[in-house]
């Protein structure tokens, strides 16, 4: 009856296992989508042969005798019967027993069984796996009479080392030491499969998962410790023989001295950390059909054999395996590279840097691209704003002039607006000419114009009437030049120069440029203002756009701030006031660090500069003053 039962549980794991009607892939999704998940159990000894010591007949013909299986000869009484003898002989197919045979199909070949050599007492049967697998149980049905002793034994190191699952023992205090589970639960060895009766079809039965060793988490160390093997290993140390020999003179009781077993069935399936349903061949397993393949098809963004890691651009966060307690599948997180990288590595420092929210650093960012996130352009190229962060063609390459740029940086140019780094007295985005006020274009730069006007930029020739003046690029403090179209805001007359007189470079001749400045006056003249934004700020560049001018500052300090966002980072700011003379007012000196008081355009999250706008040198105590004011002074 012990037999019927452990071969209906094998039979209903067969069919569970995907070889009954039911639809697997509707299975497999309801397994993996948004949990954890593992592939389904199966025999993990088919299609696979164990090694053993010996086998009957290896070297020569040999005689052996056994009592026959009461089943297959339909008897109705007990008893032994009479025994049976015949040959055994490796090398012929018809009368071998090979290990092969434990591990054929138990429903195809039910009568097919491996035998030791006669004579030996001790052997072994190890199955050696191609990668990591997980063992729910064991089963072996003997056709000898079972072992007085054995050891189930597992390896985690392909058989490296060796630790024991189970001791089995007709006595396991005299044997191995050791209480029995009968008495004491949870011991490590057990009498209950070592009888000698029945002298055949008797089981040995192990369970990886019993109430002795509860497990919440299939996935968690404590698990893996105990249910993980890359070996198996069966030592039978001890043959018994069977009750019946007692009952009548055997003749050459030798002939039934050896181990015989049936089937040896190895229930689990392959390890996958909860991130896989199914699994494909790995190494050298052969296709055979319903083979219990090692390598994992992974899920959840996880790749490895046994989805032990993230794949290649999902490390933003820890890797972990799927939680069987919760269901949690702990997915792993895509790295935000903007498109310009096909994988990134987990960086301790970078998430704890982060509160635990990001650590994917990218690898080898593409398309002239670097950062952690391939967020920014490398050196000598700039962003096109024109263009999404994760377009291929987000970085253009800067264009200066070699010998307009500075030495060092000729081949850099500002990350974000594409500015080059002039020379002194050089001018234009490209720094390909000298600014107003400046002859000489060469490898050091541009020379003043010795002249109270502008000069000719060849030949340092000073001009004497506004005709002659060219088109020039100009930095802030300086004048704007001739446009084509007139803003629409503004009217011709406030374009027109009085008395033919000639724009000038305020840096260059401060007394021809003057802007009237605004000052700091009392509390209230200043609340009144109502500024948008109030920031200390270094001048960094500034340009002449055509219809307007921009100025490149980094902001060091925020002290107000509207609508319109304010980063302690690089950014532009505009002015939008001129002078009848041409002159960009307040005056703006790059390098130099000021207090900046403005208005502000929502609407396009400019932050603007004009008249009414306080421009101040940078003081400490002129900061504070004003600081003072917003704190306590405008209500």
């Amino acid at each position: 009856m012990q037999h019927k039962g452990i071969m209906l549980i094998v039979f209903l794991e067969y069919f569970v296992s995907g070889h009954g009607e039911a639809d697997p892939t509707r299975l497999r999704a309801f397994r993996c989508n948004g949990r954890s998940c593992n592939p389904p159990v199966g025999n993990l000894a088919t299609g696979r042969t164990p090694v053993t010591l010996t086998t009957c007949g290896q070297n020569s013909t040999e005689l052996y005798c056994f009592y026959p299986d009461q089943n297959l000869l339909h008897r109705v009484s007990h008893g032994c019967g009479q025994p049976r003898c015949t040959k055994c002989n490796a090398n012929q197919p018809d009368n071998s027993h090979l290990p092969a045979d434990m591990t054929d199909d138990f429903f195809a070949n039910p009568i097919s069984w491996w035998q030791s050599a006669q004579g030996v007492h001790r052997e072994e049967i190890r199955l050696d796996f191609e990668t990591e697998f997980y063992l729910t149980h064991v089963i072996a049905v003997f056709k000898s009479p079972r072992p007085a002793a054995m050891v189930l034994e597992r390896s985690q190191d392909y058989g490296q080392t060796w630790r024991p699952y189970k001791y089995f023992s007709v006595n396991c205090t005299a044997t191995f030491g050791l209480q029995d589970d009968l008495i004491e639960e949870g011991s490590m060895c057990t009498s209950r499969y070592s009888d000698a009766m029945p002298c055949t079809r008797g089981e040995v039965i192990y369970r990886a998962l019993s109430p002795a060793n509860k497990i919440e988490d299939p996935y968690s160390p404590e698990a893996q410790d105990l249910l993980k093997l890359t070996n198996l290993r069966l030592l039978l140390l001890k043959r018994q023989e069977c009750p019946c020999h007692g009952l009548g003179l055997v003749e050459k009781p030798q002939r039934f001295a050896h181990y015989a077993i049936y089937d040896l069935i190895i229930r689990g399936s392959c390890f996958c950390n909860g991130h896989a349903e199914e699994c494909e061949v790995a190494n050298r397993t052969g296709v055979m059909e319903n083979v219990v393949h090692g390598k994992c098809v992974c899920r959840h963004n996880t790749a490895g054999d046994h989805c032990e890691k993230c794949a290649p651009l999902y490390n933003d966060q820890p890797w972990k395996p799927g939680d069987g307690k919760t269901g949690e599948p702990n997915e792993c997180r895509k790295c935000r590279c903007h498109n310009h990288a096909d994988s990134c590595h987990f960086d301790l420092s970078v998430w704890l840097a982060s509160g635990k929210r990001s650590g994917g650093v990218c690898d080898n960012c593409k398309h002239n691209t670097e950062g952690h996130r391939c967020q920014r352009c490398k050196p000598g190229y700039y962003r096109d704003r024109g263009k999404p962060m994760s377009s291929a063609e987000v970085c253009k390459p800067c264009a200066c002039q070699p010998m307009g740029s500075a030495n060092a940086t000729f081949k850099r140019c500002h990350p974000k607006t594409g500015f080059c780094y002039c020379k002194p007295g050089v001018a234009g985005p490209s720094c390909d000419r000298c600014l107003v006020g400046y002859w000489g274009f060469g490898e050091h730069g541009c020379r003043p114009c010795d002249c109270a006007s502008d000069c000719d930029q060849h030949t340092g020739t000073c001009f004497n009437g506004y005709d002659n003046e060219p088109f020039f690029n100009i930095p802030i403090g300086g004048r704007i030049p001739d446009l084509v179209q007139t803003p629409a805001n503004e009217s011709e007359e406030e374009w027109k120069w009085n008395d033919h007189e000639q724009g000038f470079s305020a840096l260059r001749h401060p007394e021809k440029c003057v802007c009237k400045e605004k000052v700091l006056g009392s509390v209230s003249d200043f609340c009144q203002m109502k500024y948008a934004y109030v920031i200390k700020a270094r001048i960094l560049s500034a340009h002449d756009k055509g219809t307007h001018a921009e100025v490149v500052v980094k902001v060091k300090k925020v002290l107000k701030s509207g609508k319109v966002k304010i980063a302690r980072s690089n950014r532009s700011i505009y002015p939008e006031s001129w002078t009848n003379r041409g002159c960009t007012c307040p005056i703006l000196n790059p390098g130099t660090d000021y207090l900046i008081a403005g208005q502000e355009d929502s609407r396009t999250s400019k932050l603007l500069v004009n008249m009414n706008s306080l421009v101040k040198p940078w003081k400490a105590y002129l900061g504070k003053q004003v600081s003072d004011i917003l704190r306590t002074g405008c209500k």
